[in-house]
Formats: C-alpha cells, structure tokens, sequence
C-alpha cells in the first residue's frame, strides 16, 4: 500500500493551537474518528485565520476554498487527550497555498504524533464562481 507523505517544515509554525478530544469526537474504537478529526483541522484554521484578523471569507478581501485534503494518521486519540495542532503556510502559488498541520499530543511524558495533513486552499470568488489571485498584502504576511 502506498502510503501518503506529508513533510512538516524545520521551522516554527505559523500558528499554534491546543484543542481537546471530546466525547462525541470518540468512534466506535473508542479512539478519535477520522471525520472528526477534519473538523478539527478546520477548527484549528478557523482559530488561526481569526488570530490574524480574519475570516474564511475575508482574508484581505478574498475568500478561501479548500481544494484537497491528505491526513497521515500516526496514533490513535483518546478521550480527553490535549491535542497540539501546529500550523504551516507553505507552497504558495499566485492563486493557492497549502496549510500543513502537525498534532501530537503528550502521552507518559513524551510527545505523541497523532496525525499529519495537508489541506490545499485556493482563493475563491463566490460571486463569480471562479479562483483568484492571492492579495499581496497576505503573502507579503505570510509566504517565505
């Protein structure tokens, strides 16, 4: 099987956030779901897009959309683990960039990789129905 290869920066995120597994984020394996865990991923970029003044749908006056998703699930979450999502803007195009995420938790003292994504976002104009250029005000923010 072909797995999925997600590489994570050697830099200091973007953007840190902590968020805790809940009981309706447990499935029938009593760990963490997969589709709960996407939500998280989304939770954690919402918190980030708000830290920084903005919205999925105003960021220096354009929206987002999200093109893609990978997620390399490493170990299992449990209820109530502390989940750590480290957050990078990296491969910026004219028009997209990708966000990659790193969530661990702590468990017995060490520090525990539960999952590695990938989400690509693509500016959007909802309007027109078609993708647009990023605004130079974000990438001169954000891109290397």
């Amino acid at each position: 099987m072909s797995r999925v290869k997600i590489i994570i920066p050697e830099r200091i995120p973007d953007y840190k956030t902590t968020l805790s597994i809940r009981v309706t984020d447990i499935n029938y394996g009593n760990h963490l779901a997969n589709d709960k865990l996407v939500a998280l991923l989304h939770e954690s970029r919402v918190l980030m897009l708000s830290a920084w003044g903005y919205t999925e749908f105003d960021v220096e006056g354009v929206s987002l959309i999200q093109a893609d998703l990978m997620v390399s699930y490493q170990n299992e979450g449990f209820l109530g683990d502390q989940l750590s999502f480290a957050l990078y803007l990296t491969n910026f195009t004219s028009r997209s960039f990708d966000l990659l995420y790193h969530i661990s938790t702590i468990r017995a003292g060490q520090v525990l990789t539960i999952a590695m994504a990938k989400v690509g976002l693509v500016c959007f104009d909802y309007v027109h129905k078609k993708t647009i250029s990023i605004p130079a005000a974000f990438t001169q923010k954000f891109s290397p």
